[in-house]
């Protein structure tokens, strides 16, 4: 194959992860390949030419994107510029519909196929992007077993390859270690908070959570709390928002063990996204939060159309993790749901059975290499 060149877009931490995953599944099938586009650390890591950063467009919530409006749209029209002017022999992209969509009608005017992966969630809300998508894409891969019959029934050419998070949530120190690894003591009761990855959600959300983890520490004494740091989160910026909480209990910031630190833990408060299917792969029981502007709750409650909001109970088909969503997201009510499974063996035993039974349905390991066949068809 002659030297060939692939933009790819992905607008947020997750996608930039499994971006990168399958860049490197690509590359190591045909070398000759290269990439430029959207991404984070892990994209540029695997060799893709950064165009934009992706945390400059992490956004959550409707109203919330207005604030990065300018940014957002600078970077589409330069994305656009180069399909018209250099015509890439294939655009990827992955998940980030708002952007991604208007990017794959360009594609298209332009005569270039469009890969992708990681579909939108459209079984949420908005499903008449499928139509759309039908249009504009040649090719799908989804990560979640329901999405194929889905966008089959409406035209798209799509294929379940399974989820990548199969190949990358691992543990690489057992329990003991890990806590002794970062300071912590192994016979004490540990919750973690992870509280996203994005400013706006963080600020957001943590205080909360600290309050929270203030009447857990006075209910369940003794207790110690982790916080795993996002790559794309400063460390010195998290402590002066948890400086910002009064009387905030002593809170272990953990940078780069993310997966160790979540499996230490005997519960974790997690923001809804994918950090809660990385949870219950580690084996945590969690409660999922969630909290956006009024006026996002308000419209997102009007369009969405799931009985839960956390991928972890959507993809397991009920509630396996406790959901407190917009005002009931307190800290009383996080506090009494953590206490719950904390004091409950029998339903921590449980909650980690349903897990062991979510791993099956995702399907098996190797879902970049999977993704990498569909791409490269279409070069």
């Amino acid at each position: 194959m002659n030297s060939k060149r692939i933009l790819i877009v992905a607008g947020e931490a997750s996608g930039d992860l499994h971006g990168a995953s399958l860049v490197r599944a690509m590359a190591r099938k045909e070398p000759a390949l290269s990439f430029y586009g959207v991404g984070g650390g892990h994209m540029k890591d695997a060799g893709v030419d950064l165009w934009a950063d992706a945390g400059e467009m992490a956004v959550v919530g409707l109203t919330e994107v207005l604030s990065k409006l300018r940014v957002v749209l600078s970077i589409m029209g330069r994305l656009k510029k180069s399909m018209r002017l250099q015509k890439p022999d294939l655009v990827i992209l992955i998940d980030y519909p708002d952007f991604n969509l208007p990017l794959a009608r360009s594609a298209k005017k332009s005569g270039i196929p469009v890969f992708y992966y990681i579909s939108p969630q459209v079984w949420a809300w908005r499903k008449g992007r499928i139509k759309t998508l039908s249009r504009v894409v040649d090719r799908m891969a989804v990560i979640l077993p329901f999405e194929e019959p889905l966008y089959r029934q409406s035209g798209v050419n799509v294929s379940f390859v399974g989820h990548p998070l199969l190949d990358v949530v691992s543990v690489s120190s057992s329990r003991g270690k890990t806590l002794r690894r970062f300071g912590l003591r192994e016979d004490l009761t540990t919750v973690a908070l992870l509280p996203g990855s994005r400013k706006g959600e963080v600020t957001r959300l943590l205080p909360d959570m600290l309050r929270a983890a203030r009447i857990i520490a006075e209910k369940v004494p003794p207790v110690q709390f982790l916080l795993p740091l996002a790559d794309t989160l400063d460390e010195a910026w998290m402590k002066a928002r948890i400086a910002e909480t009064d009387s905030s209990p002593e809170i272990s910031l953990i940078r780069g063990a993310t997966y160790d630190a979540v499996a230490a833990a005997d519960v974790a408060v997690v923001v809804s996204g994918t950090a809660t299917l990385e949870t219950a792969l580690l084996g945590t029981p969690l409660v999922v939060i969630y909290k956006v502007s009024a006026l996002s709750y308000l419209i997102g409650r009007m369009l969405i159309s799931v009985d839960y909001i956390g991928l972890v109970n959507i993809v397991a088909g009920k509630s396996v993790a406790p959901e407190l969503i917009q005002h009931e997201a307190n800290p009383e009510r996080i506090a009494a749901e953590v206490l719950a499974i904390l004091s409950d063996p029998d339903r921590r035993k449980a909650i980690k059975a349903e897990f062991l039974q979510l791993r099956e349905k995702l399907g098996k390991p190797g879902a970049a290499g999977r993704a990498a066949d569909l791409a490269l068809t279409l070069l």
